[in-house]
């Protein structure tokens, strides 16, 4: 198996031994090429202010400090503890690729790569960059579904990316057994970069362009002070920040706790073998492709005339440093390595063995196993953090050198300007709050470094960690009767077990085991009344003498009389959509308002930030904890509720979007006529620990009527059906409320100057160039989910939003994005699904009228209509 100089390495202290080069240059530990050395004067100058302060000198701090500086803001500070990549930095493999499965982070690659291309012409500092290109290999019939799947995610996106043969893997990688290879997914300007030299030519352009860089500088206190900025102490000296970034790598749970914050972070071993020369690989042409075993989890590329190959162990053998969450990180530790442990990645090692036969033969030379940090759903945390004003993070960085580039950007340009560039609420710190324990972390962090390589299904689910202390009134009641999903640390039903059918999770890139729970779903809701759990909304009480004026300025929509609700939107200085809320207004000058539960500390923070910068006297609570949700709807909603309350619930006494504190068998709640399913409904907003009463009085009262459940499977259904645009699909930071088809909301008469007024006023005199649509299609066994490419003449022109199966019509219904001109009813284009393109037609939307609307005809007589 392993020749001796494996066994060789058992129990070394590897820190001691080199780490060889990428080919044709020096690397990491031994050479250093690259390194540029400042003049003394950026070394010993201080400064006593910073515009922006930047806490951490990895790649991601770094390229942050030169983009910012580079884009013109003075007083750029940036204060490693000990040198520059010190930490995860400098041990990474340095792997780069186009690819990601998710949209906008495709953004952060591309930029990455860009900028790499051209740093060591811009810095005069040699980079190793290689760009031999990269192939994930499929070895399953389900791997080859997951290749067409994100292929019809890439279209619309100006990244190269490729489905290939065995032939042409072959002829690529010719040193691969090719027994079990059915296909590969081939980005062409991937490879390696090495993490050493990268940061220090980032360096040498942030000095260039005239930031300042200090170490070693330790923060040992962060101070945040009444007019918004920070006092930053070092052994070094003090500062006066105006703004901090966190981007201190595996420390940045220390820096979060000067503040008081706990970040969900949790440092794990990450190991990579390197060999010694092999004489087939010396022998080549021209460098190998990044090699990506999927089912053998792992990579492999060229290091000079050797490979290197890294593995994702499995959940139950990975390592993680949990004593640094537990007792902090020691001091000191800076270019250390922890011990290699060959028998954890035995069975990865024995795999890229049979994959790849010429590593038999190869001597190991070195095993690195140095700490890289994960937050619980691998992805980094990235942007201005809720609850503490200038405060910004980018952290958690599994990944960090391909994402450092494009961050580094993507942060600049949200600093400078006020907005995200693009929508990436994936990254938002925000997305974690006060349910995040260290368990929760350290079981998700396990749970991801091991399904680095999975299969990534639509609609995926992970269940470790789960649940967590965030649980609705209902769970205990509802949990053995439906597959649960995970929202925001919330479990929520998405669909229901039907007797005899199956029960087991089992994701597809096809309809599988809820297609037909959903679809009796759907007409339990259309034809009698269903229940669903909403306590996932996010939930805020806004009150004072200046909370009309401040949502007068936060929403487009002119704010609602008492006792009504309505659906507004928040945008930004630039016109996009930066968040959907339902407002009720109810006893003047006190607000409920609602957003979904992705959302919650994500729209809290703005609302919170433009309250102090504007000086409005408001209290701002948020309460998404202490509320529970019933969501009752169907045709015989009304009938059910009204055997429980003596308040008339009759269509001319409580009508649409009206809202009114109540009691439902003695139980008080805040009722708001309103549902996402369209049909007539209502919210009812009740004390988080009465929701088990609450539910279970309401079910038994609607026996008569047929009451029954329904999960957010349905409900997507329903609601896409009614054409009502979801936030984060059909309208985000990369969207505007016109294109998305909100201009009844959207009101540019209204007094008030609103945020993102004046840019909506441009924006509609300039004309759009695009329109969001509702698409029909008849496809086979799969559904349109969101993202998709839309085709039409040949070439990619478009991209769904979201989609499903519609049971009323029996076809697949999607929203998309289409120039104008494609915009018309009876349009004809396809939609691309799983490597096929499928015949699709523009509709008048909505496909099925709203129940108020169906009402509204039926007393204006137009039965015919309905």
């Amino acid at each position: 198996m392993l020749r001796s100089g494996a066994q060789r390495l058992r129990g070394l202290p590897l820190q001691s031994l080199p780490l060889r080069g990428s080919p044709g240059r020096p690397r990491l530990a031994c050479g250093r090429q690259g390194e540029e050395n400042p003049p003394l004067s950026a070394e010993t100058r201080w400064k006593d202010r910073a515009e922006t302060l930047i806490i951490g000198g990895g790649c991601v701090g770094v390229s942050l400090a030169y983009h910012l500086a580079k884009a013109g803001m003075k007083d750029v500070v940036l204060l490693e503890k000990s040198e520059l990549t010190a930490g995860s930095t400098w041990h990474a493999a340095g792997l780069t690729t186009y690819f990601h499965p998710g949209i906008n982070l495709k953004k952060i690659h591309y930029a990455s790569i860009k900028l790499y291309e051209k740093l060591e012409e811009e810095t005069g500092q040699v980079v190793g960059f290689h760009q031999p290109g990269s192939i994930r290999i499929a070895t399953t019939p389900v791997r080859v579904d997951e290749f067409k799947y994100q292929m019809t995610r890439t279209g619309w996106h100006a990244t190269e990316q490729y489905i290939i043969g065995p032939e042409k893997i072959q002829e690529m990688f010719p040193l691969l057994n090719m027994n079990k290879v059915l296909a590969g997914l081939y980005n062409p300007g991937d490879g390696h970069i090495d993490p050493y030299s990268l940061t220090m030519a980032l360096a040498a352009g942030a000095r260039k362009y005239g930031a300042l860089l200090k170490y070693p500088a330790p923060v040992t206190s962060l101070k945040p002070r009444s007019d918004g900025t920070w006092d930053v102490e070092t052994p070094q000296g003090s500062m006066r920040a105006n703004r901090v970034v966190n981007a201190a790598g595996f420390w940045a749970r220390e820096v979060g706790k000067m503040v008081g914050l706990e970040h969900p972070l949790i440092p794990v071993q990450h190991q990579y073998v390197v060999t010694s020369t092999i004489p087939e690989v010396k022998a080549l042409k021209r460098e190998l492709p990044v090699l990506r075993d999927l089912e053998g989890s792992y990579y492999l590329r060229q290091e000079r005339d050797g490979l290197l190959f890294g593995p994702y162990e499995s959940q139950e053998k990975m390592k993680v440093q949990d004593a640094w969450v537990t007792s902090g990180v020691p001091a000191g530790f800076g270019k250390e390595l922890f011990e290699s442990d060959l028998d954890r990645i035995m069975e990865h090692v024995e795999a890229a063995m049979e994959m790849v036969p010429v590593l038999k033969k190869a001597d190991i030379i070195n095993i690195v196993n140095g700490p890289i940090t994960y937050s619980p759903d691998i992805l980094p945390m990235v942007g201005p953090h809720q609850g503490l004003r200038n405060y910004w993070v980018a952290i958690g960085f599994g990944y960090g050198i391909i994402h450092a580039g494009g961050v580094g950007k993507y942060l600049s340009d949200w600093i400078l300007h006020g907005e995200p560039p693009f929508d990436l609420i994936e990254l938002d710190p925000n997305r974690y709050g006060k349910w995040t324990t260290t368990q929760y972390t350290e079981a998700k962090a396990r749970e991801s470094y091991g399904f680095n390589n999975i299969v990534g299904y639509p609609k995926e689910e992970r269940f470790a960690g789960r649940p967590t202390q965030r649980v609705s009134g209902l769970y205990k009641t509802l949990e053995s009767k439906c597959s649960m999903g995970f929202h925001a640390g919330w479990e929520q039903p998405h669909w229901f077990y039907r007797p005899g059918q199956d029960t087991q999770y089992r994701p597809s890139f096809r309809r599988t085991n809820w297609f037909e729970p959903v679809g009796f779903e759907y007409k339990q809701v259309m034809q009698k009344v269903g229940v669903i759990d909403l306590s996932p909304f996010g939930k805020f009480n806004i009150k004072g003498q200046d909370s009309v004026r401040l949502l007068d300025h936060l929403f487009a929509n002119v704010i609602p009389k008492v006792g009504f609700t309505n659906i507004s939107h928040m945008l930004t200085p630039k016109g996009r959509v930066y968040a959907e809320l339902t407002v009720s207004h109810q006893t003047p000058g006190e607000f409920l308002l609602i957003t979904g539960s992705g959302s919650e500390l994500h729209d809290l923070r703005w609302i919170e930030e433009e309250a102090v910068n504007g000086g409005y006297d408001v209290e701002i609570k948020n309460i998404t904890d202490e509320l529970g949700v019933l969501g009752v709807a169907g045709p015989h909603a009304r009938k059910v509720l009204q055997k429980l309350t003596a308040e008339d619930l009759s269509d001319d006494v409580f009508k649409f979007l009206q809202t009114k504190s109540l009691k439902v068998s003695n139980i008080p709640v805040t009722a708001i006529r309103i549902s996402y399913t369209g049909e007539l409904g209502w919210e009812l907003y009740h004390r988080r620990e009465d929701s088990a009463a609450l539910y279970d009085v309401i079910m038994n009262a609607g026996q008569e009527e047929g009451i029954d459940n329904f999960g957010t499977y349905a409900m997507n259904v329903l609601r896409l059906e009614k054409a009502f645009r979801a936030w984060g699909s059909e309208m985000n930071c990369d969207t505007n409320p016109l294109e998305a088809g909100l201009e009844y909301f959207i009101k540019l008469n209204k007094p008030a100057d609103f945020i993102g007024k004046q840019a909506l006023k441009q924006i509609k005199a300039k004309g759009l160039k695009r329109r969001l649509v509702c698409l029909t299609l008849a496809t086979d066994d799969v559904d349109p989910e969101g993202n998709e490419s839309i085709w039409y003449d040949g070439k990619v022109v478009g991209n769904t939003t979201s989609g499903s199966y519609s049971y009323s019509i029996q076809k697949s219904l999607a929203f998309a994005y289409v120039p104008v001109e494609l915009s018309k009813v009876g349009q004809q284009v396809e939609v691309e699904l799983l490597g096929k393109n499928y015949p699709a037609s523009v509709i008048q939307e909505p496909l099925v009228l709203t129940e108020p609307t169906r009402n509204r005809l039926q007393k204006k007589g137009g039965k015919d209509k309905i």
